[in-house]
C-alpha cells in the first residue's frame, strides 16, 4: 500500500519527500502593487517548515488586468522577482518544492479592485465584463508564459495553471459562459485550446526539468463533468503535464449531475489511465483518516488547505504519529497568529468561514 509518506516522483522536476501538498489559498495579505509582504511569506515558509513535500502560493495574477482580490501576490512584473526569490529560497531551505500558482480571474477582477472593466472570453451580461479580443487572447497567453518564465528565473521548481473555480481559463472551458466564434470557443476542443497552448509555450520556453501541473474543476462554474473527464484524460494521454490537481470540494461526494451519481466523484478520475502524470486532489480532507482513505482511493498526493491553515505542521505530526488528532475549529485568534495567519488573512477568513473563531 501506498503511504502518505512514501516519496512521489515527477517526470520533470524533483521528487516530493511525502505526499503532502499546500493548497494555493487565497489570503489577501500581499502588497496592493503584488509584490510580497512579510506576513505572507511567514504564512508560506511555515507551512515549508511544517514538513509539506511541496509548497504552492496562492493564485498568482499574470496580468494587473487580472487580479481577483485585494492583497493578491503578482507575478505579472519583474519587481516582483526580489520578493519570489526570498520566498523560493526560504521555501527550499525546508527541502519543500516551491509552486507559483498563475490565475487570472477574468470576469471575477472586480471592477472596484482593478480599476477598468473586467474582462472574459466574451461579452457577459450578468457580471459586465467584456470579451477579449482575438489579440487579447494572445496576449493573455503571452502573459501567462511570461508569468512562467518569470517564475523560473526566481528559482520556482514550477508552475500549476489555475483552470478552475470560474477563474479566465476556466471560463474558457465553460460552454456556458464562453460564447466565442473563433477558434477559442464553441467545441471543447477550441474551448480548452488555450490551456493546452499554455502548456506548450511554457514547456518550450522554460528549462526541461521544469514541472507543471494544472488545477481544474470537476463540476459547477458551468463545468460539465464528462467535459472535465475529457479534458483530464486529454492532458494525461499526450503526457503534457507533471501533475493534475482535482478541486473536488468534498472528495468523499458524489457528483452534482443526476446521471453520475451512484459512485463518487474522485472515482471518475483516479480510474483515467493516467500515463506519468500524478493525480492530486483537495476537499476536506482533515484527519490522517481522512488522508489515508484518499489515498487508497487512487490519489497520488493530497492537498491539504484549512488543515493546513490550522496546523502548520499538520504533515509532520503525522510523520511522528500517524494516528494524531489535528486541531479542530474554533480557534482562537491569538492561536490563528501563532500560526502564521495575520489579521489580514484573519478577516478575510472571517468574511467565508466564521466557524474557525472561537473569539
Amino acid at each position: 500500500m501506498t503511504s502518505l509518506l512514501d516519496q512521489l516522483t515527477f517526470s520533470h522536476g524533483p521528487s516530493m519527500k511525502n505526499r503532502f501538498m499546500l493548497a494555493p489559498l487565497t489570503n489577501q495579505q500581499s502588497h496592493e502593487d503584488g509584490t510580497i509582504s512579510d506576513e505572507e511569506f511567514r504564512w508560506l515558509t511555515m507551512r515549508a517548515e511544517g514538513g509539506f513535500g511541496l509548497t504552492m502560493t496562492c493564485a498568482s495574477h499574470v496580468q494587473e488586468i487580472g487580479k481577483g482580490f485585494p492583497g493578491q501576490l503578482g507575478i505579472w512584473d519583474d519587481k516582483h522577482l526580489p520578493g519570489l526569490t526570498r520566498l523560493v529560497k526560504a521555501i527550499h531551505s525546508h527541502d519543500s518544492i516551491a509552486v507559483s500558482q498563475l490565475h487570472h480571474a477574468g470576469l471575477r477582477s472586480p471592477a472596484d479592485v482593478i480599476g477598468t472593466t473586467p474582462v472574459c472570453p466574451s461579452d457577459n451580461e450578468k457580471t459586465g465584463a467584456r470579451g477579449l479580443t482575438h489579440g487579447e487572447v494572445k496576449q493573455l497567453i503571452e502573459d501567462f508564459v511570461a508569468a512562467a518564465v518569470r517564475a523560473e528565473k526566481a528559482g520556482f521548481d514550477g508552475v500549476e495553471l489555475h483552470g478552475a473555480h470560474q477563474y479566465i481559463l476556466c471560463q474558457f472551458l465553460s460552454g456556458d459562459i464562453n460564447r466565442r466564434d473563433d477558434e477559442y470557443g464553441g467545441s471543447l476542443e477550441n474551448r480548452s485550446r488555450i490551456l493546452f497552448e499554455l502548456i506548450d509555450g511554457i514547456r518550450a520556453r522554460c528549462r526541461k526539468d521544469f514541472m507543471l501541473g494544472v488545477r481544474l474543476s470537476a463540476e459547477r462554474f458551468g463545468i460539465k463533468l464528462a467535459e472535465s473527464i475529457e479534458v483530464a484524460q486529454r492532458l494525461m494521454s499526450e503526457d503534457r503535464i507533471d501533475f493534475l490537481d482535482m478541486s473536488l470540494w468534498d472528495v468523499f461526494k458524489e457528483p452534482e449531475e443526476d446521471e453520475f451519481k451512484g459512485r463518487t466523484l474522485i472515482s471518475y478520475f483516479t480510474e483515467l489511465d493516467r500515463r506519468n502524470t500524478r493525480l492530486g486532489v483537495a476537499g476536506k480532507i482533515r484527519t490522517p483518516h481522512d488522508a489515508e482513505v484518499t489515498l487508497d482511493a487512487g490519489a497520488d498526493w493530497i492537498m491539504l488547505g484549512r488543515a493546513a491553515m490550522l496546523q502548520h505542521d499538520w504533515p509532520n505530526r503525522y510523520e511522528e504519529n500517524p494516528s494524531f488528532r489535528p486541531v479542530e475549529m474554533p480557534v482562537p485568534r491569538k492561536y490563528l497568529e501563532s500560526e502564521g495567519i495575520s489579521k489580514k488573512f484573519q478577516d478575510y477568513i472571517q468574511g467565508r468561514w466564521p466557524e474557525f473563531f472561537a473569539d
